[in-house]
């Protein structure tokens, strides 16, 4: 019976697009992460301090939220 090798190297150039495209949509979802947290401290910002209490936060808490 004879043994057939099924693996071959991959093409040239394509770890480095792989690693270029990963990145870049690393970035983007770091970024976008980042915007969820900045939209959700403003909107908190908003709120009263007893609105705040109805959800159990205090003002001081707010800075804290998305890290």
């Amino acid at each position: 019976m004879a043994a057939v090798e099924t693996t071959r190297p991959a093409p040239l150039g394509a770890i480095t697009t792989y690693r270029a495209i990963t990145t870049v949509t690393n970035a983007f979802a770091t970024l976008g992460a980042w915007n969820d947290a900045r939209v959700t401290r403003k909107a908190l910002n908003k709120l009263s301090d007893r609105e705040l209490d109805d959800i159990g936060l205090c003002r001081g808490d707010i800075e804290f939220i998305g890290q």
